[in-house]
């Protein structure tokens, strides 16, 4: 059975284990396609970033997708038409995003999808349109795509299968009262901020029953937690729970038994986590202004990733690669970075003995052993002697 500690243990706990490095210092950040419109809000899978900007030219946002291996000519589309196509996501060759659509005398938002798999220009299709209603912050993992769902007091979190893209198959996920939103997806595992109990807690559900999703609770504690993200088994948020905004994580192996545990504790603020394998990443201000840290969840090291004295904010990882929106030019680009084999150091199969999944077997497992020492829960307990 899995140890569940207080927030006020955790707090402690995270000051003894956590290492820090500057190793960060040594990276190299570059711009992805330098330009003189506003950039932001970036996804990455691979090599492919994708964001919205908004071209002065014509007024409106459309989604940018580069190839960050080539960067003598990254441009690979511009998914643009009238009005805006804002907050994309990627996996694989798919993006999604939201499209402004105008339906006779009003418009609304609308969830989009494009193939990029093929050699000329992308199929376009839609995931979900219903007029006069919202569908908002996509997100997208194998053939399901999720996302925000109604108007704000009554939002709900949907789902798509879009096996086949001609003919998506929705499907409710949350529909309670109030609240759902900013949902993330991985596999089978969907996570969205809720707001059902009066402040934000952090919710999951296993749609891998389509009809019957079965929802719950990773985080239930005072004041919010919020922007959820989910790589594996951890889910990754931020909270407020000491009075500003920390980054803190659940392991969801046993999903009627989440496990918390602190990522980022600090007297400064820390938000916007995302997550991929073993390394977290976030926007933080503990400088004075906001940088991207980063976190590796086997190693225990946290370090830093930017330095510049302008802000960096909205960061986003695949593998090795962070990208984020860079206001050193005064003004949002999208920049990137590649972490070294130190920073995203992963664990090969698990020793046996290797208690409390550290990759290691040493003192600390030893101590998880004894404490259980001749403790026995056969049934009958007679079986025991």
């Amino acid at each position: 059975m899995m140890m569940r500690f207080t927030r006020f243990q955790i707090i402690f706990l995270i000051l003894l284990i956590t290492s820090y490095t500057q190793a960060g210092n040594n990276h190299v950040p570059f711009p992805i396609l330098p330009s003189t419109d506003e950039q932001e809000s970036p996804d990455i899978y691979g090599n492919i970033v994708v964001w919205q900007q908004f071209v002065f030219e014509y007024g409106d946002y459309d989604i940018y997708v580069a190839d960050i291996n080539n960067q003598s000519e990254p441009l690979l589309y511009i998914l643009g038409v009238e009005n805006d196509q804002m907050k994309p996501a990627i996996f694989e060759n798919y993006i999604v995003w939201q499209n402004y659509v105008p339906w006779q005398d009003s418009a609304d938002w609308d969830i989009y999808m494009a193939d990029i798999s093929g050699q000329t220009e992308p199929n376009i299709f839609v995931v979900s349109e219903i007029a006069n209603n919202d569908e908002q912050n996509p997100a997208i993992h194998g053939n399901i795509v999720v996302w925000e769902d109604g108007f704000p007091g009554s939002l709900n979190i949907y789902g798509a299968d879009i096996t086949n893209p001609d003919n998506p198959m929705e499907f409710l996920i949350a529909g309670l009262e109030f609240d759902q939103q900013n949902p993330a997806i991985y596999r089978n595992s969907v996570v969205w901020q809720d707001n059902y109990y009066g402040d934000w807690d952090i919710y999951a559900a296993d749609i891998w029953l389509r009809n019957r999703p079965v929802e719950f609770p990773v985080s239930l504690l005072e004041n919010d937690q919020q922007n959820p993200a989910i790589s594996g088994n951890i889910i990754v948020w931020q909270d407020n729970f000491s009075g500003n905004w920390d980054i803190y994580a659940a392991d969801i192996s046993e999903p009627n038994n989440p496990v918390e545990f602190a990522i980022a504790v600090y007297d400064s603020n820390a938000v916007n986590p995302d997550i991929d394998g073993n390394v977290v990443v976030w926007q933080d201000n503990r400088n004075d202004n906001w940088d991207i840290f980063g976190y590796n969840l086997v190693t225990g090291q946290e370090f830093q990733i930017t330095y510049n004295n302008n802000d960096q904010t909205n960061p986003a990882i695949s593998g090795k690669t962070i990208v984020w929106q860079d206001y050193r030019n005064d003004h949002s680009e999208i920049y990137a970075v590649t972490l070294d084999e130190i920073e995203t150091a992963k664990c090969t199969p698990k020793i046996t003995g290797d208690i409390n999944g550290d990759c290691k077997v040493d003192f600390a497992d030893f101590a998880l052993m004894t404490s259980n020492w001749l403790e026995c829960n056969i049934e009958p307990a007679e079986l025991c002697l």
